[in-house]
């Protein structure tokens, strides 16, 4: 048997352990500023948790941007996965569809994300008077650099469009809701020269929630000048990015539901949302029980193989309790029997130390690539178990 990739496996545990809906394939009209167009809503729904997607797929008018502008890839999958997440706050999976971003283009979106800039910066640097319409502050150029950068570091890393589409009773869809994630930093990095060396300043979360709401209602008003966006309910979420030796994802920390044509924030809620590290002294701290389960996993694993010493979790916590936890085992193997005998152990260890209410998934890697995969959702009687060939 070849090798799966990593990704169709993914697809493969989801199809296979959350009990997919088999509704007829829907075709739809799906109505448009510029013209109707002909869409297919697919048949499969993983889940209630996921939003069924409309297709022919439309690639985010800004794709890509993502990458270049968070500082992990952990960052960028919680970016992405977490604002589905706030976005069922307010759009029910059951009802509304889900499409990428098609009102913010990456030319939008990379000059929103600039500095404000002076006549004289803007004219230094052939931006257009049009152009100049950044959402980080002004650097006015003049006194100590660090203390410049610290006084006026930039707030903002990326803006992340999400469309959630409606079908009415004549079978045509239309935009029913948009939510927008913006991406913050909690460590500002800047250079002093072009090619020099990197330095960094750490931004006080007071400081980043207080200048992203402000930096949220600007954008709102910007969305409510765009024709297709006036009257449609908008979700705006506030993402407190790591910094770029992190390995674990940040966190949203607030979001606001915008009711339809308006062009003001009323109300914030917080998100109670925080990823771990286990083992660590701040897990240790916050959640002792949890680090000290883990803890006695990680030395359960260490019997099997005296000299390992590699396992590491990061764990998502919502409302102060442990939802999902993602365990990575790198080790190096000396044959398939080996490996089958180590799976089998481990599984045994996911079942006997986690509570039931939490979602495991542990990935077993080696020099060669994934070795094994084991999935147990949580209050699953029997975990989904893949090892390769």
């Amino acid at each position: 048997m070849k090798k799966v990739p990593f990704l169709v496996l993914i697809i493969m545990l989801f199809l296979a352990g959350c009990a997919p809906k088999f509704d007829k394939q829907q075709e739809v009209v799906k109505d448009s500023s510029k013209s109707k167009e002909k869409a297919i809503i697919p048949k499969y729904k993983i889940s209630d948790e996921y939003y069924r997607t409309i297709l022919p797929f439309e690639p985010a008018k800004a794709r890509g941007l993502v990458v270049s502008n968070l500082n992990t890839r952990y960052d960028i999958k919680e970016f992405e996965t977490g604002l589905m997440r706030i976005a069922q706050n307010n759009f029910d999976p059951n009802k509304y569809l889900f499409q990428e971003g098609q009102s913010l283009d990456s030319h939008t979106v990379s000059l929103w994300l600039n500095r404000k800039f002076t006549k004289a910066q803007a004219k230094e640097n052939g931006i257009k008077a049009g152009d100049n319409i950044g959402l980080n502050p002004l650097d006015p150029g003049k006194g100590n650099i660090d203390t410049r950068n610290k006084k006026y570091p930039i707030y903002l890393a990326h803006i992340l469009e999400q469309d959630y589409l409606l079908k009415d009773s004549k079978n045509k869809v239309s935009l029913g809701g948009v939510v927008i994630g913006l991406a913050l930093n909690s460590v500002h990095y800047y250079q002093k020269e072009e090619y020099g060396a990197t330095y960094n300043t750490k931004v006080p979360q007071a400081e980043v929630v207080s200048h992203g709401k402000q930096i949220a209602q600007q954008v709102l008003q910007r969305l409510r000048k765009m024709d297709k966006l006036k009257n449609i309910p908008i979700t705006i979420a506030l993402f407190e990015q790591k910094q770029k030796s992190s390995v674990i994802p940040g966190n949203f920390i607030y979001y606001t539901n915008v009711d339809a044509g308006s062009g003001q924030v009323d109300k914030w809620e917080k998100v109670n949302e925080k990823y771990y590290l286990l083992p660590s002294d701040t897990a240790n701290t916050d959640h002792r029980d949890d680090n000290v389960a883990f803890l006695n996993f990680k030395q359960d694993v260490e019997k099997y193989f005296p000299n390992f010493n590699g396992v590491m979790g990061r764990a998502l916590y919502e409302e102060d309790q442990m939802k999902s936890l993602n365990i990575d085992i790198p080790i190096q193997f000396y044959g398939s029997s080996e490996a089958v005998g180590f799976t089998q152990y481990v599984t045994g260890l996911v079942m006997e130390r986690f509570p039931a209410y939490v979602s495991v998934q542990v990935s077993i890697t080696s020099v060669n690539g994934p070795e094994a995969l084991i999935v147990r959702k949580a209050n699953q009687d029997q975990p989904t178990v893949h090892i390769y060939d």
